[in-house]
C-alpha cells in the first residue's frame, strides 16, 4: 500500500470520523456505498473487495432483532466505529441475551460509543442499577458481566457490593469474575469471595485472583487447599503455583501426599516444582516412587528435577 503523509492521515481520520458521526445511519454495508469514507480511511488504491465492510445503522438495528448470534457478532464488530445513537436502544437489551457471546459483543459495541451510553440515566448507569436492585438474579448476573466489559473503574464498587450483599450465588460468582476483568480486588471483596460458601463463587474468585496483578492474599487462597470440592482444591493449587507462593509449601505437600483426587495431587506436585523449596524434596521423592497414579508420579519426578 502507498504510504500517505502525516497530514493526509490526520485529515483522512478527521473526515472519516466526521462522516460517521454526522451520518450515524449512513449506508455503509459495502464499499460502493461509503464512497469518500472508505477512501479517507483506507486510501484510494485499495480494491473494493479488500476493504472491510462497515455496518450501517440500519443493518445494526436489523441484526439485533435477527436472533442470529453470528450475524449480530459480525454486524456489531464491523460497526465498531460507526456512531449511531439511534442504534443504542436496539443493542442495549442484548447485554441480557440468552447467548453469552451476544451479551459480550453488545457490551463491547456499547463501550465504544462517544455518546448515549455513559451519561446520567443512560445505558451504563442503568446497568449499575440492574445489578443493584433487579428482582431477577439472571439479569443481575448479566449486568455484572456487562459492567466488566464496559471497563469503567466506577463498576468496581458495584461488583464488590454484589459480592457482599447479593443472596444469589450466580450473581456473586459473576461479580467475582468481573473483578478479574477489571483487574482489581475490590478493596478486599475478592478475598471475601474466596471465603464464600458456594463453590462456583470460590472458583470465579480463584480465576480472578490469577488475573488481578496486584492480588497478594496468599493466606486466604491457601485456606482453600482444605476445601471439600476437589475442583476448588485443584484450582487453588494452580493459583498458588501461579503466585509462586512460598508460604504455602506445607499445604501443598499435604495435598500432594494425601488428597483423594489424582488431579489435585498432580497440580500440587507441579506447584511444588515451580516454588522449588527444598523442604518438599522428601515428600516428592516418596510420591514419585509410590503414588497410585502414573501421571502424579511423573509430575513429582519433574518437580524434583526443577529443584
Amino acid at each position: 500500500m502507498r504510504r500517505m503523509n502525516l497530514g493526509a492521515c490526520i485529515l483522512g481520520t478527521f473526515v472519516a470520523c466526521a462522516a460517521l458521526v454526522n451520518a450515524g445511519d449512513a449506508k455503509s454495508d459495502s464499499p460502493s456505498t461509503t464512497g469518500g469514507v472508505v477512501s479517507a480511511v483506507y486510501g484510494s488504491n485499495i480494491p473494493a473487495d479488500q476493504v472491510e465492510f462497515l455496518s450501517s445503522g440500519d443493518r445494526i438495528v436489523a441484526a439485533t432483532s435477527s436472533g442470529s448470534p453470528s450475524l449480530i457478532w459480525e454486524t456489531l464488530e464491523h460497526g465498531e466505529k460507526v456512531e449511531c445513537t439511534s442504534c443504542i436502544s436496539s443493542v442495549a437489551p442484548l447485554i441480557y441475551d440468552t447467548n453469552s457471546e451476544v451479551r459480550e459483543i453488545a457490551a463491547w459495541w456499547l463501550r465504544r460509543r462517544m455518546f448515549g451510553v455513559f451519561g446520567p440515566g443512560e445505558v451504563y448507569q442503568q446497568t449499575l442499577g440492574t445489578l443493584a436492585s433487579d428482582a431477577n438474579p439472571t439479569r443481575r448476573a448479566d449486568a455484572a458481566y456487562a459492567i466488566g466489559e464496559f471497563l469503567e473503574t466506577s463498576g468496581i464498587q458495584a461488583e464488590a457490593t454484589a459480592i457482599s450483599t447479593d443472596q444469589d450465588p450466580g450473581v456473586r460468582a459473576a461479580a467475582a469474575a468481573t473483578l478479574g476483568r477489571l483487574n482489581d480486588d475490590g478493596a478486599g471483596a475478592l478475598s471475601k469471595a474466596l471465603g464464600d460458601t458456594n463453590s462456583a463463587v470460590k472458583l470465579a474468585a480463584l480465576q480472578s485472583a490469577g488475573r488481578v496483578n496486584t492480588f497478594s492474599d496468599v493466606a486466604t487462597v491457601a485456606k482453600l487447599t482444605g476445601d471439600a470440592d476437589p475442583l476448588v482444591r485443584r484450582r487453588t493449587a494452580e493459583i498458588l503455583d501461579q503466585m509462586n507462593a512460598k508460604d504455602s509449601v506445607a499445604s501443598l505437600v499435604t495435598l500432594a501426599q494425601k488428597d483423594s483426587d489424582a488431579n489435585v495431587r498432580g497440580a500440587a506436585c507441579h506447584a511444588l516444582g515451580t516454588i522449588g523449596d527444598a523442604s518438599a524434596k522428601g515428600a516428592l521423592t516418596a510420591i514419585a516412587a509410590n503414588d497410585s497414579d502414573g501421571l502424579v508420579r511423573d509430575l513429582a519426578q519433574m518437580a524434583l528435577l526443577r529443584m
